[in-house]
């Protein structure tokens, strides 16, 4: 196993987490084991991020520190870990939440207060915190994850970013003294991800407390002192980003996502130990390498994007002046205009709460306007009601566990068919074909909550392609799945879309958008601020940072050059080196 965390800044005999031969099977595992003989050291102070493909154990981990495995989750236990002194498999789960807070995965089972300050103030209240200091640790608590102004309002009114907030100021507020967050981005749009790293860096600044961090991205992951990648639940790599962030092959073959700056680099052939690791470290090397993006090259992409443009049908999805106003009062779409065309394929991006769920539940009558116009398929969405509109467009929800009741998969995918009266002869050819087309043939008989977070995520879509919609709107279609399983699900995604397909996709996930959307459309505080074919709203890198959006690195890269790549590939083919330089 490669490891330098012996070169890292670990003031030794300082750990606050010692774990040692550390196996756990679960119940229901055969054979393999979530974690296998994992040792591990953390020191007070440090800033840990775990990263790891899906199943690797990272959460099981997570959840060994403070007790959870063993004492509620049951399974075959092995080894030793040692928290502050105390045996978590020996304590109770309460007495160890004073000593390390646990951010859940699934953060909004961790919520269930009536109001924002009562969530935050029930750990403090629980271990009998004085009054005052109470008081000033939720003002102090609620600028710290952003949610200041929203003491009343009730967990569930929240968007899923806030939610998730909320969920870290929650556990933030009992001031343990060692922090494990399972994926606190998963929900978050762009800039609120660097929120969530930047309220790290700040509680860093505490040299007392230690951050454990469990995360696929890594753009974030550059700010940490150490990365541990966990595999099959061993310990694979082991030292500081700069060295770890550094191995690009080694994360491609493990199915994470390595960053691009280094890919792009580590693909013309540069020495691992010279790859630079961000935009603008990149930009340097670039210029050292006598590099030049090919006018010519660059010229074939832009036009490929008008060439596309051209190929798209009629107009299937148009908005007059859509404006919605909630019951509560609060204003969520303010007159927004837009034209989806037959054979788009076009992302809606913006903030947490900025309004682009709500937007597109106008398109399949979920929501009806409060004033202008929604046409579907023809039809105004005002006149006709959900199961009118509904038959040609079908929705993916952003859980697929909102989504699935069925005791079987070919319960589930054949739902939709046999509520609109088919023979089950059509039934059973269109489940077939829903299921082909989803890559989950021989799964008929399976419990779909038996399966992994992505399948799941493809039932979902098959429940939906079984009922052969021409529109398919997918919210947050990769949220809680590794790069490997994203790269699949858009892969599909992008397959139903040559097939004939309308697809409208709502998601954080900005390389997703850059390699795969034709078209773009961001909304900002319930406005269309901005909107294109991706290339040119990718061009606009200060326009998106207004939107609390940021292109991925490969994008602010290129448009250091003027020249607006979307992926590694298309850099690196409008790349060539100069001739002077040669």
């Amino acid at each position: 196993m490669h490891n330098d965390a012996e070169g890292l800044d670990n003031p030794r005999g300082q750990e606050v987490i010692r774990i040692k031969d550390l196996s756990f099977q679960y119940k229901a595992q055969k054979g393999e084991k979530a974690l296998d003989d994992l040792t591990l050291d953390i020191s007070k102070g440090q800033f840990v991020v775990i990263m790891g493909p899906s199943r690797a154990g990272k959460s099981t981990l997570a959840n060994c520190l403070n007790g959870l495995i063993p004492n509620f989750m049951k399974g075959k236990y092995e080894g030793e870990i040692n928290v502050l002194g105390k045996n978590p498999a020996k304590e109770k789960v309460g007495t160890m939440a004073k000593d390390i807070g646990l951010v859940f995965q699934d953060f909004e089972s961790q919520l269930f207060s009536t109001n924002t300050k009562l969530e935050i103030v029930f750990g403090p209240e629980n271990f009998n915190m004085p009054r005052a200091e109470m008081q000033k640790i939720i003002a102090r608590i609620l600028q710290v994850v952003n949610l200041a102004g929203m003491e009343d309002r009730q967990p569930s009114t929240l968007s899923g970013g806030q939610k998730q907030r909320l969920a870290i100021g929650s556990v933030l507020a009992i001031q343990p003294k060692i922090v494990c967050m399972d994926e606190p981005t998963t929900d978050l749009d762009p800039i609120g991800k660097l929120g969530i790293f930047q309220i790290a860096k700040e509680l860093h600044e505490d040299k007392d407390l230690t951050l454990i961090i469990i995360e696929h991205e890594t753009e974030e992951a550059l700010e940490a002192d150490r990365i541990v990648v966990i595999n099959d639940g061993k310990i694979v790599r082991d030292g500081k980003p700069q060295t770890v962030l550094r191995e690009v092959e080694y994360f491609e073959s493990l199915g994470l996502m390595p960053l691009q700056v280094p890919k792009y680099f580590n693909r013309l052939g540069v020495a691992q130990a010279d790859l630079p690791l961000n935009p603008a470290a990149g930009m340097a090397k670039f210029r050292e390498l006598g590099l030049v993006i090919e006018a010519g090259k660059y010229g074939e992409l832009v036009q490929k994007d008008a060439e596309r443009e051209q190929s798209y049908g009629d107009p299937i999805i148009t908005l007059r002046g859509l404006e919605h106003t909630y019951a509560n009062g609060n204003k969520a779409l303010k007159g927004i205009n837009l034209e989806i065309r037959d054979g788009e394929f076009i992302a809606i991006l913006g903030h947490n709460g900025s309004g682009k769920t709500t937007l597109v539940k106008h398109f399949n009558g979920l929501l009806k306007p409060t004033s202008g116009e929604v046409i579907v398929n023809g039809k105004e969405t005002k006149q006709h009601t959900i199961f009118e509109i509904g038959k040609g467009i079908g929705y993916v929800f952003q859980n697929p566990d909102h989504q699935i009741f069925s005791d079987t998969v070919y319960a589930e995918v054949a739902f939709s068919p046999k509520l609109r009266g088919f023979s089950s002869e059509e039934i059973d050819h269109r489940v077939k074909e829903a299921l082909k087309a989803v890559d989950m043939e021989g799964y008929e008989q399976e419990d779909p909550f038996s399966l992994t977070k992505g399948e799941r995520q493809r039932i979902a879509v098959a429940s939906v392609l079984s009922a052969q919609p021409k529109i398919i709107i997918l919210d947050e279609p990769t949220t809680g799945l590794d790069f490997k399983e994203q790269r699949q699900m858009m892969e599909l995604i992008k397959k139903l879309n040559e097939s004939g397909h309308t697809i409208i996709i709502v998601t954080h996930t900005m390389w997703v958008v850059a390699e795969y959307a034709h078209k773009v459309a961001v909304i900002k505080d319930g406005l269309m601020t901005m909107y294109g074919r991706t290339r040119d709203v990718f061009k606009e890198d200060e326009k998106l940072v207004e939107s609390f959006l940021k292109p991925p690195h490969i994008v602010t890269l290129s448009n250091y050059l003027g020249k607006t790549s979307l992926s590694v590939d298309e850099f690196l083919y409008c790349t060539q080196r100069n001739a002077e330089k040669r």
